[in-house]
């Protein structure tokens, strides 16, 4: 099976984008996804992305974990999938679309910024110091000092892969706070392994952020992580309550290619 493939990255988050809106398309595989998503022997992602037709929006996204496995909401493969639909020119500015939590809005300008509004966030837990909170995928916040130095890949896996989370498996961000900046690193379920960034990871990250500060009704986070800037903004209606929240970042279309399964 031959496939034409589009590669874009989110702040170095990297997927693969399919257009499956043809009749004709078949859906690789669990097995064949793994493949192209394989840095050695495929494509090399982070995830594969199809764009496919619906009636309820104006596309919709249906997200692949690298590992093959059909995922939940991802951020920053929302925004390149936006990017993906204006080149295909299924949007033009603005758009609604369905995703594995429902529908999104966005608006893409003409430099490739794109601003997803993301579903609202009702209910942090406390674990600890630490927090875990949903924001269309599931996440565990820890903040912590000198992220830099830290072994993402080994304090990762021991919270993805303790008992409380070993079967779902769920995201770890490590948060160093920097006055109104937070310094983010991702170790992602489905990568098993640290990736660049993670939209749905900042937006935790930012919300657990307010949660802590218990001061501001509207917030305005900038955001830095190994792979490029972002910006989450929200509002929050009382402690526990995130409203009108939206992720802001670049989306680029790397390159376009064939490849054969």
């Amino acid at each position: 099976m031959k496939l034409i493939f589009y590669k874009y990255q989110g702040t170095g988050n990297d997927f693969v984008m399919l257009d499956g809106r043809s009749k004709k398309f078949i859906m690789p595989n669990e097995q064949q996804i793994k493949l192209i998503c394989d840095r050695q022997f495929g494509i090399g992602a982070d995830g594969m992305i199809v764009i496919t037709k619906t009636k309820k929006a104006d596309f919709e996204m249906l997200y692949f974990n690298a590992d093959g496995k059909p995922g939940s909401m991802c951020g920053n493969g929302g925004r390149c999938t936006v990017a993906f639909a204006k080149y295909l020119d299924i949007i033009t500015h603005k758009t609604f679309f369905l995703a594995y939590d429902g529908l999104h809005e966005a608006e893409i300008d003409n430099k490739g910024i794109v601003k997803l509004k993301m579903n609202n966030v009702k209910g942090i837990v406390s674990k600890g110091k630490d927090f875990e909170l949903n924001t269309g995928s599931p996440h565990y916040i820890a903040f912590k000092k000198n992220i830099s130095s830290l072994n993402v890949f080994n304090e990762g896996q021991k919270i993805r892969y303790n008992k409380e989370y070993s079967k779902d498996g769920i995201n770890v961000n490590f948060v160093e706070i920097n006055d109104n900046q937070l310094f983010i690193r991702t170790y992602e379920r489905g990568v098993e392994n640290e990736t660049l960034s993670c939209g749905t990871g900042v937006t935790a990250a930012a919300i657990a952020y307010a949660f802590l500060e218990k001061k501001k009704k509207n917030y305005r986070v900038n955001i830095h992580t190994p792979g490029g800037e972002l910006m989450v903004n929200f509002k929050t209606k009382d402690h526990d309550n995130f409203t009108d929240i939206y992720l802001t970042g670049p989306a680029i279309q790397v390159y376009k290619g064939q490849i054969s399964i």
